[in-house]
């Protein structure tokens, strides 16, 4: 095959999807449950860069995967020998550190499903990206004492893949942002090239690949926050948002670094896409003020017990940002962060900055929810807090590309 192919399972907005588009990856089609999230990667990836050869016999829409796994086995089956490639990184809630870690979340079983759809499939490869609690080891279950991801490393071994794990900080790989997840790649037993150490030299290369792959982006190796976001600034002017009528953005600053060139390529508008400022409370721009002055010297850290107690604060996670830093690992919520130089939240650009998705990605939907809708719906701050780095993902397509 001259053209290497994939499915991106749990798509999301499309991060990981982006990364192989830009590494010369060929889609061959995505599963996405939520409607928002699938919304944004066809708009930038069906629709705009025709990213995608799907298939007649699935519907071009949001699907769940064990509808699609119900439904379609003998059309899955039939891929076989015609799918490189099978990414995607299952809802992780359940093992996520950020929020209450769960064993009995029923969306952990979505890794049984990842499983089974590999079965059907039967990929020369499979790439898999979990948050870093999926390493623990289970406290109560009938599995205790093991690690959940020493259970997934055993169930694709036992379908022929030999298989390597390992904990990888994207912030190491030209991102803004500290954020550590597990990295699982597997390859089929049966190829020519499929040994122990071929899967092993994966990690290996992708270290040795990224110093020569940064350098030939223009890109630093390090980004830190104020690279990534200091020409969005609220004090460069406000304009009427132009997707949300009652709600203000700001245009362009001066691109002042390199990831702020990388990231602003090919942008014709002066107003950044998706960057509506929050109405923010005039008690609220007060405090994030005095918030901002008394953590001068203590950010990116949750604020203090005596900053809690003299504010009133009961929300469960403040961090004020640093702008000579990378920053922390951002979750789906936009309120646990202030700006490191405004006193406000961050907009979904500059969310979308640290994770490194360029200016041209617009992002659809809703850009929050509350209360019971949570568990449903996925607007545009939860749908890039869950994605993967397109410029990680990028840096793994290649080395993934050179495996095969």
């Amino acid at each position: 095959m001259n053209t290497f192919k994939y499915v991106d399972l749990f798509s999301g907005c499309g991060g990981l999807s982006l990364g192989l588009h830009n590494s010369s990856w060929k889609g061959v089609f995505a599963i996405e449950k939520n409607d928002d999230a699938f919304k944004t990667l066809e708009f930038n990836l069906i629709k705009k860069r025709k990213h995608f050869e799907w298939p007649e016999w699935l519907p071009q829409t949001a699907h769940d995967i064990n509808e699609v796994l119900n439904n379609f086995e003998s059309e899955l089956k039939k891929l076989r020998g015609q799918i490189n490639l099978v990414a995607g990184g299952p809802p992780c809630q359940g093992f996520s550190m950020a929020g209450r870690r769960n064993e009995s979340d029923e969306r952990n079983d979505l890794i049984n499903s990842y499983i089974n759809f590999v079965e059907l499939v039967q990929p020369n490869l499979i790439f898999f990206e979990n948050v870093k609690g999926f390493t623990m080891e289970f406290k109560k279950n009938k599995e205790k004492g093991i690690a959940y991801s020493e259970l997934v490393l055993k169930n694709l071994r036992n379908l022929g893949y030999i298989v390597q794990g390992k904990l990888i900080n994207f912030s190491e790989f030209g991102v803004p942002q500290k954020r550590t997840r597990f990295i699982l790649v597997g390859m089929k037993n049966d190829l020519p090239k499929a040994s122990q150490e071929t899967v092993d030299n994966f990690f290996e290369e992708l270290e040795n690949n990224k110093f020569n792959f940064l350098k030939n982006k223009n890109l630093n190796f390090i980004n830190t926050v104020e690279d990534a976001i200091s020409d969005l600034l609220q004090s460069n002017g406000l304009v009427d948002s132009n997707d949300s009528p009652s709600f203000k953005s700001s245009k362009y600053g001066l691109s002042k670094s390199k990831y702020q060139k990388y990231s602003r390529k090919n942008i014709k508008s002066d107003i950044p896409d998706s960057h509506r400022f929050a109405k923010h409370q005039d008690s609220t721009v007060a405090k994030f003020k005095n918030i901002l002055e008394l953590t001068e010297n203590r950010r990116n850290l949750d604020i203090s017990n005596e900053i809690r107690e003299r504010y009133n604060i009961k929300k469960h996670t403040i961090i004020p940002l640093c702008g000579n830093n990378c920053s922390p690992t951002i979750t789906t919520l936009p309120d646990d962060y202030i700006h490191y130089k405004e006193p406000r939240i961050l907009t979904v650009r500059e969310y979308a900055r640290l994770q490194s998705f360029p200016d041209w990605y617009q992002f659809q939907g809703k850009y929050t929810t509350g209360g019971k809708l949570r568990t449903k719906e996925v607007p545009r701050y939860s749908q890039i807090g869950n994605a993967i780095p397109p410029l990680f993902a990028e840096q793994a397509g290649i080395v993934l590309k050179n495996l095969l």
